[in-house]
């Protein structure tokens, strides 16, 4: 993946505030889900990252830093008040999101961290991994293409397997591989590793109940339920 194109060589580099870099990165997994970005749902998953990035989420805050990221040419805001990246917001936010994913995967597969902590874990090293490290620890790690949730890593050349979908399109009895899970929500991350639903592993669809939008799976001997718009982030493909 090409980086940023104000980064430098000789070890050193511009780098963006930690503010600025959050914000892309939740731009940016917002884009991944296709959701919208509108100012109220971005103060609202701003809310989610760890209280030690000390990002104020209020609207006025929110609303002051999209201005102040729009005057520095990385986001735009449509008619319809959506923000949206540019192509020179794009490689940033390609980046920090590259970089949280192999944070993620070494304090994991290296460092032995519980997979409910990988996440929080991961903010507090992304911002400090410069471009040499980074292609150190992507070598270490074998050139991963996902992070330990099943999301893809920017410049893996990570290819998307055409039979995964989400599991509101599943069907009840139907069993499924899940592919991946949101990591963005610390509790609903933790309720989905004490109950195994976590990449790689076998579920049985139980029900998909649309008027009360409630999908339960059988998973690992125990019965997961969750929400209906939680099952749309949630991937999964059909069991070969």
């Amino acid at each position: 993946m090409a980086g940023p194109k104000n980064r430098s060589h000789g070890g050193s580099e511009t780098r963006l505030s930690m503010a600025t870099e959050n914000y892309l990165l939740t731009i940016m997994r917002l884009n991944e889900q296709e959701v919208r970005v509108t100012l109220t749902r971005l103060a609202e998953r701003l809310k989610m990252l760890p209280q030690a990035e000390g990002v104020g989420t209020s609207l006025p805050t929110v609303g002051g830093m999209i201005r102040r990221m729009a005057r520095e040419g990385l986001v735009e805001t449509t008619s319809s008040k959506d923000v949206v990246l540019t192509s020179k917001g794009r490689p940033y936010a390609e980046s920090i999101v590259r970089r949280h994913r192999l944070a993620e995967r070494l304090v994991v597969d290296l460092l032995g961290v519980s997979l409910e902590n990988a996440h929080e874990e991961a903010h507090r090293l992304e911002h400090a991994i410069s471009p040499e490290l980074e292609k150190k620890i992507s070598d270490k790690l074998g050139n991963p293409s996902t992070c330990p949730f099943g999301h893809p890593i920017p410049g893996s050349g990570y290819k998307p397997d055409k039979n995964v979908k989400t599991l509101d399109n599943a069907s009840p009895g139907q069993t499924v591989v899940i592919d991946r899970v949101p990591e963005d929500d610390q509790a609903l991350l933790e309720y989905f590793v004490a109950n195994n639903l976590i990449p790689g592993q076998v579920a049985v669809v139980e029900e998909v109940d649309y008027p009360r939008r409630v999908v339960s799976l059988r998973c690992d001997g125990k019965s997961v339920v969750f929400s209906y718009d939680i099952a749309t982030q949630i991937w999964a493909r059909p069991e070969a």
